[in-house]
């Protein structure tokens, strides 16, 4: 055939996952480069972090992590984060508004909207809004900013490099994981957190290189920080007894009323502020007000809190500081989260998270506040990003208290179940479809790769087939002279000896009498195997711009066809597993009742919305 493209499922089997070793093998190799890059920012950035805290708050020169000391300049610092808000929203204003937010939902708007390309300007300006922001006492943690600075060099990178769209992502990602690794040293959570959040797939062609990426990142994090983690409290964990599971799930049960209530407090106040009167430059500044207000009281409330968080985890706090501690800090990064300014979202959620749980040890079994802090930690985590198995994993990989994994785990999951069941967004995705943008967060496998060719296509000669030696009026019209709606929209054609020429709209043969006439309506058709999958046929007829295809045997004799009308029985078949509830046990017949069972099992044909399908 001319220009036929000929897939035979037989001749090449198809294996579990769709991997090009040679591109593998290329994109891991340059996954080592963006593990690195991503490493040496995410170090940069933090040293940048502590260095403007230290000459904000101390005066001093030093690259530490600290908590923000307003006490050493009294009241008038509570104008420090104000200015520390005034400059970044000058700098978004007037350098590139994607500094704004918090990170990962500016990375996940790239991947969906911008085909995986930032702006080299983003990769400059995000990490010095990012360290303004937080070292002049912004309550944010630095993961976010460094997550999408890592992120804008995969990108850039991957721009520089003859790589597709996919690959493109890949290496983003791949930069915005390395990022996470080096700076909690979590190199597992990071590769779970591109699965759950960022990658939209789960293969090993984008998997492998994220993985190598966050490695390699990690190591480089080691040669500064050592191998201690980031919340290790130098003490080992009781293992839990069983039977405080159910304190686990009350736990996971309160994290995600807490986490519902977090992100509709956030998007509720970012709307106030979209109500003010003025430029929203000026949002993070007045967003400062409150930081600065909240740091006199609440000292701890301030900056990327690390130290704070690892005080929680050694249960060095009590459940009366705790309180006050979930309270300030939950109303300060709400109120400065949403005036649009720079910073991340991991730190203080795992803040809030171990407050909670700290607050409520003293009525779980064992009243072990360092325990039931960590798992408040991962359930508040895992809830309000809806990604439990990175939660789960960071917990234990930032503490090394593995003996609590069962309990960390139970309270994500539930926590995360709460807040699926109650709001339809994650504090992420909600800021991205507020710009229109759906993030489709299930993953599944496609119809169209579940199926073969062969259980979708027409038997040969289908209904409708064409000759050019004959009258093609015999693209069977009714009585009425309408085509028949038992055909398809796209019909094959033959010549006189049996062998097919392509394919023709029904619509365009109507009325066409001359064979030469319907010869210039032909149009060559991709031919498939009936083994292949239904993906790749229909791959093919995008690439022919053609809507049918011809299924062939291994001779290369036509024994099917294919028109893409025919594929819908495949989505049919995927509504009909999700949707039809059937009863396959029938009711136990009582004894004496001669009633005949019914043959049919009951059926529920109703889709979400109470309608059935057409």
């Amino acid at each position: 055939m001319n220009g036929a493209r000929i897939l035979h499922g037989a001749r090449r089997l198809r294996g579990d996952y769709r991997t090009d070793a040679g591109r593998l093998l290329y994109l891991s190799l340059w996954s080592i480069v963006v593990g690195a890059g991503a490493g040496i920012v995410a170090v940069v950035l933090l040293h940048l972090i502590g260095l403007v805290t230290h000459l904000s708050y101390d005066g001093t020169f030093a690259w530490s992590l600290v908590v923000p000391n307003p006490a050493h300049w009294g009241w008038p610092s509570v104008f420090v984060p104000v200015v520390g808000g005034l400059l970044v929203g000058l700098m978004a204003r007037y350098g590139s508004d994607k500094i704004r937010g918090h990170g990962i939902p500016e990375a996940i708007q790239t991947i969906l909207e911008d085909r995986s390309v930032m702006e080299p300007k983003v990769a400059v300006i995000k990490p010095l809004a990012s360290a303004i922001t937080i070292g002049t006492g912004g309550p944010f943690g630095a993961e976010g900013p460094i997550i999408m600075t890592g992120g804008a060099f995969g990108s850039l990178l991957a721009q520089w490099l003859p790589v597709t769209t996919r690959e493109r992502r890949t290496l983003l990602v791949a930069g915005a994981a390395a990022g996470m690794a080096a700076t909690f040293g979590s190199p597992i959570s990071a590769s779970l957190l591109a699965v759950e959040l960022l990658l939209f797939e789960w293969s090993p062609r984008s998997f492998v290189p994220v993985t190598i990426a966050s490695v390699v990142a990690y190591s480089l994090r080691t040669l500064f920080y050592g191998t201690a983690p980031v919340f290790g409290n130098g003490m080992m964990l009781p293992w839990p007894h069983l039977s405080w599971l159910w304190a686990a799930a009350a736990l996971g049960v309160a994290a995600g009323i807490a986490s519902g209530l977090l992100t509709k407090a956030v998007y509720f106040v970012e709307d106030a502020y979209r109500r003010l009167p003025i430029h929203w430059m000026w949002w993070p500044a007045i967003g400062g007000v409150f930081v600065g207000l909240a740091g006199l009281a609440v000292p701890q409330v301030l900056g990327v809190g690390y130290p704070v968080i690892r005080s929680l985890d050694a249960g060095e706090i009590l459940p009366l500081a705790a309180l006050a501690l979930l309270v300030a800090k939950a109303v300060v990064w709400i109120l400065a989260l949403s005036s649009g300014t720079s910073g991340g979202v991991l730190a203080p959620l795992l803040m809030i998270g171990g407050a909670l749980g700290a607050l409520a040890s003293p009525l779980l079994p064992g009243h072990l506040p360092a325990l039931w802090a960590t798992v408040g930690m991962a359930a508040l985590l895992g809830g309000t990003m809806r990604a439990p198995f990175t939660a789960t994993i960071f917990a234990l990989e930032t503490t090394h208290d593995w003996t609590v994994a069962f309990p960390v785990f139970l309270a994500s999951v539930i926590s995360t179940a709460v807040t699926v069941i109650w709001i339809p967004r994650s504090i992420l995705t909600e800021k991205v479809a507020r710009r229109g943008v759906h993030v489709a967060r299930e993953y599944e496998v496609a119809p169209f790769e579940r199926f073969s060719v062969g259980q979708a296509m027409l038997a040969w000669p289908p209904a409708g087939l064409l000759r050019t030696a004959h009258q093609p009026a015999a693209a069977d019209t009714s009585s009425d002279g309408d085509a028949s709606p038992s055909l398809p929209d796209i019909l094959p054609v033959v010549d006189d000896a049996g062998h097919v020429l392509g394919a023709a709209r029904r619509a365009d043969v109507l009325g066409i009498c001359a064979p030469a006439d319907l010869r210039q309506l032909v149009r060559p058709v991709p031919s498939v195997s009936p083994t292949a999958r239904l993906a790749d046929a229909v791959a093919a007829m995008a690439q022919s711009e053609v809507e049918a295809a011809l299924v062939v045997g291994p001779n290369g004799e036509p024994v099917g066809w294919l028109p893409l009308a025919a594929t819908l029985a495949a989505w049919r078949s995927t509504w009909t597993d999700e949707h039809v509830a059937q009863r396959i046990f029938k009711r136990v017949r009582r004894v004496g009742d001669n009633t005949a069972e019914q043959d049919s099992p009951d059926v529920l044909t109703r889709d979400r919305a109470g309608q059935e399908p057409s």
